[in-house]
């Protein structure tokens, strides 16, 4: 055992009184800043007796984006953009929807089919500009608001080589309508941003956005109609958008979305527009005249084809062959021929005489001609007094004719 001193003990003992003095001060601070901070907390009752007032200060704390809604700084700039345009434009697109009416055994009329599809509002009038192939056939048109109002559509014109036409149905006198502004198609350029407004699957004024893919594109709508100069787009375009706004980043209309490519009826990210520049002037002589004003050729034309170019002796099979000219016609005058050897074309019940031997016209203003279509594809943006170049297949070589268009009687 080992045996300690007086002195020893003492000092042991002063060294342990100054440890455990040190120890109760530290534990004393850390008591004193626990109850401070616990003093600064609100109350569970402060809590239950305002929570709305807390609730908002906890917002604030976790989740800062929130608090705000209407602060712009939590949008950026393309996507301001486009809700500008959409909360600019939305209330001029208006839900068209058609009927079709029929007789069933009885004799009884009755609906056969319907549709739908978009327009847009483009005078406080009550004017509206859509596509032909939403209105076709339709016995009945009622155009849809977007404060939930409808009325009955008329048809003011319409233009089916351009797929255009012209509807108006009549506001109350105190109703104050939206409208959408022409804008410009010919300063466009691949990679511009697009947005389209309109009613996919009845959903009623849906925005998609996307870009222009290509412009000057010429599109086949039917056997007899090619729209020259369309826009094509990646925005999604569906069923029931045709006849909409297809708008630049400003809001201005650029186009009418009338045309998807699409195996399944749904968008493919290739939709088509109709441009404004040729939306403009079929408006605009919708509205005076009731339809457009074009220049023509007062021509009787028959489709080449190579069962007629064998009997015919012709070297080509395309073109639209000239039977007969208008006597006293301009096309006359500008020296194209018509045939002059009768012939019987066609099936027995459906046969009509043709004159073959004349001109077969292969292109207007460098713009080739292999069918009816490009013919009046040709010719659609010209007007009475224009002067065109026609090329013509004669005597087994190839001459251009200036001819002036004028107008249809």
């Amino acid at each position: 055992m080992r045996l300690y001193s007086k002195h020893h003990i003492v000092l042991a003992s002063i060294i342990s009184g100054v440890t455990v003095a040190l120890l109760a001060a530290v534990a004393f601070s850390a008591w004193e800043k626990a109850s401070v901070s616990k003093q600064d907390l609100p109350l569970v009752s402060d809590v239950s007796e305002s929570p709305a007032e807390n609730s908002s200060a906890e917002l604030q704390t976790n989740t800062p984006a929130l608090t705000v809604a209407n602060d712009s700084t939590q949008y950026t700039q393309d996507e301001l953009q486009n809700i500008s345009v959409y909360e600019r434009c939305n209330e001029a697109v208006v839900n068209i929807t058609t009927q079709i009416m029929g007789y069933d055994w009885f004799l009884e009329p009755v609906v056969t089919s319907s549709g739908s599809g978009s327009g847009s509002i483009i005078d406080k009038r009550g004017y509206v500009v859509t596509n032909v192939h939403v209105i076709e056939n339709a016995s009945t048109i009622t155009i849809s608001l977007s404060d939930g109002s409808s009325y009955e559509g008329t048809v003011v014109g319409q233009d089916v080589e351009s797929d255009i036409a012209v509807l108006k149905f009549t506001p109350p006198a105190n109703k104050e309508l939206k409208t959408i502004a022409f804008g410009d198609s010919n300063s466009l350029k691949v990679g511009q941003k697009v947005i389209a407004i309109g009613n996919p699957f009845g959903l009623e004024r849906t925005m998609t956005t996307g870009i222009i893919s290509g412009l000057g594109r010429p599109i086949q709508e039917s056997s007899s109609v090619i729209i020259r100069n369309m826009i094509q787009t990646d925005a999604a375009i569906n069923p029931g958008n045709s006849g909409g706004p297809l708008l630049d980043s400003q809001g201005r209309m650029i186009g009418i979305n009338t045309i998807i490519y699409s195996n399944s009826g749904s968008s493919s990210g290739v939709g088509f527009a109709v441009p404004v520049s040729t939306a403009r002037r079929v408006v605009n002589d919708l509205l005076q005249y009731g339809k457009v004003n074009r220049g023509i050729m007062r021509l009787s034309l028959v489709q080449n084809s190579g069962r007629i170019a064998n009997y015919a002796g012709y070297r080509i099979s395309t073109g639209m062959i000239v039977s007969q000219v208008a006597q006293g016609s301009l096309a006359e005058s500008g020296g194209i021929k018509g045939g002059t050897n009768a012939v019987r074309y066609g099936s027995n019940r459906n046969a009509q005489t043709i004159y073959l031997g004349g001109d077969i016209i292969t292109g207007i203003d460098n713009i080739q001609v292999s069918t009816l279509a490009h013919y009046y594809s040709a010719l659609e943006d010209k007007k009475p007094g224009d002067v065109v170049n026609v090329s013509v297949y004669r005597n087994g070589r190839t001459q251009t004719l200036r001819i002036t268009l004028e107008a249809e009687r």
